[in-house]
């Protein structure tokens, strides 16, 4: 039977425990959806599922940022490191904040016509390089860098594991190439995507964990310490592969 996983097996939903039970509850309260592929994808081991939840949700969905501006530094880095599942699913849920135009325009390749949103995808971008000069002046207030960077980081790390692990479909055919379906999509998404979460909920599934230091960009934040967490479990490497 066709899956959409290589190179894993997948903790179904309906039998997960322990750590992964708890994290799949907190993705479908962020996403509105209790199966999501890339979350799925690691859950064979679930320190590091819960290190790359508590990172994505403390930088890309709670907090005060733009979530608009924010799916525009996911979809930005998703493109820049060429991950067509990664593209679909975030054309989408910038299609669920209600930005139609902007989704279609950033996934077809052009630049958005709103300055703000124009600045954050050309950061979003460079953050592939170091050095680039796009880097020295971030498009966002200070106080916004933990959501900001944490995202593209996230999707940095995301991307290389839906690459490695995921086919490219996001729905069944490709159906995620088609633009009405991508506006479907989104629109039944909308309200989940729009609600405002509380920060630092999914730092309770990194308890145990080991953790660094946090990073001078969120240093003393829910993300930083998320971020802490994932750097430390990830480094553990081989050890986590069978």
């Amino acid at each position: 039977m066709p899956t959409q996983f290589r190179y894993v097996v997948p903790t179904p939903v309906e039998s997960a425990t322990g750590r992964t039970a708890q994290v799949y509850e907190q993705v479908a309260a962020g996403f509105g959806m209790r199966r999501m592929p890339v979350f799925m994808t690691l859950s064979p081991a679930p320190d590091l599922l819960a290190a790359t939840w508590a990172t994505m949700r403390e930088s890309l969905l709670a907090g005060d940022a733009s979530r608009t501006g924010r799916e525009v530094v996911a979809l930005g880095v998703s493109l820049a490191n060429r991950c067509p599942f990664c593209v679909g699913a975030h054309t989408t849920l910038l299609h669920a904040t209600g930005e139609h135009r902007l989704a279609e325009t950033i996934a077809a390749g052009g630049t958005p016509d709103d300055p703000r949103y124009a600045a954050l995808l050309a950061w979003a971008t460079a953050t592939r390089t170091p050095g680039a000069a796009a880097l020295s002046a971030p498009p966002y207030p200070p106080e916004h860098g933990p959501e900001y960077v944490g995202t593209a980081l996230t999707f940095h790390f995301v991307n290389s594991v839906a690459s490695a692990l995921i086919t490219e479909d996001l729905l069944p055919g490709g159906l995620q190439k088609s633009r009405l379906v991508r506006s479907a999509g989104g629109r039944a998404m909308a309200r989940t995507v729009r609600r405002r979460l509380t920060p630092g909920e999914s730092l309770a599934t990194l308890d145990g964990l080991p953790a660094g230091p946090e990073p001078d960009w969120a240093a003393g934040t829910p993300a930083g310490r998320a971020y802490a967490t994932l750097l430390a479990v990830a480094g553990a490497g081989e050890r986590l592969l069978t």
